[in-house]
């Protein structure tokens, strides 16, 4: 057994997810299929999943971003479509990367609200920003955080 497809060593697949008021997952898929020449779209109901060359799949995400830049975010597939080791065909069910999927979908909204929040802030204004201590209703040590990202 091949631990993945040849026909995929030489690509890359993301996922572009959104969670949005005003952009659906069809919106983005749909956007995704007219620019989609040399990339294969899966349209999914979290958005859509691009694979093709690095450059091509960079490409199609970069006017997708635009429709909604706070809402609509990107992630690497960790395995080629079709590995063994990964799936579901193989497996039965659903994914496993999936579960993590809904999970951080929950946590989204909060990155959006502080992308916008701080979209437009200088570098200094940022930095004033994180040294107030009731930024989060509670202080919280930007060094432990740093630690915690380090360690992870």
């Amino acid at each position: 057994m091949k631990p993945y497809d040849p026909q995929y060593v030489n690509t890359v697949t993301k996922y572009v997810f959104v969670d949005s008021p005003d952009t659906t997952p069809q919106d983005i898929a749909i956007a995704a299929y007219e620019i989609a020449k040399g990339v294969m779209i899966k349209e999914t109901c979290f958005g859509c999943q691009i694979t093709g060359s690095p450059e091509d799949v960079d490409r199609i995400i970069a006017p997708l971003r635009k429709l909604d830049p706070y809402r609509i975010y990107v992630k690497d597939r960790g395995f080629p479509p079709g590995d063994a080791r990964r799936c579901r065909a193989n497996s039965g069910g659903a994914r496993p990367g999936y579960l993590g999927h809904e999970y951080e979908m929950a946590l989204v909204r909060y990155i959006a609200y502080g992308l916008e929040q701080t979209d437009h802030m200088t570098p200094e204004e940022l930095k004033a920003a994180a040294g107030q201590e009731k930024l989060m209703q509670s202080a919280f040590d930007v060094a432990v955080l740093e630690h915690l990202i380090e360690e992870e």
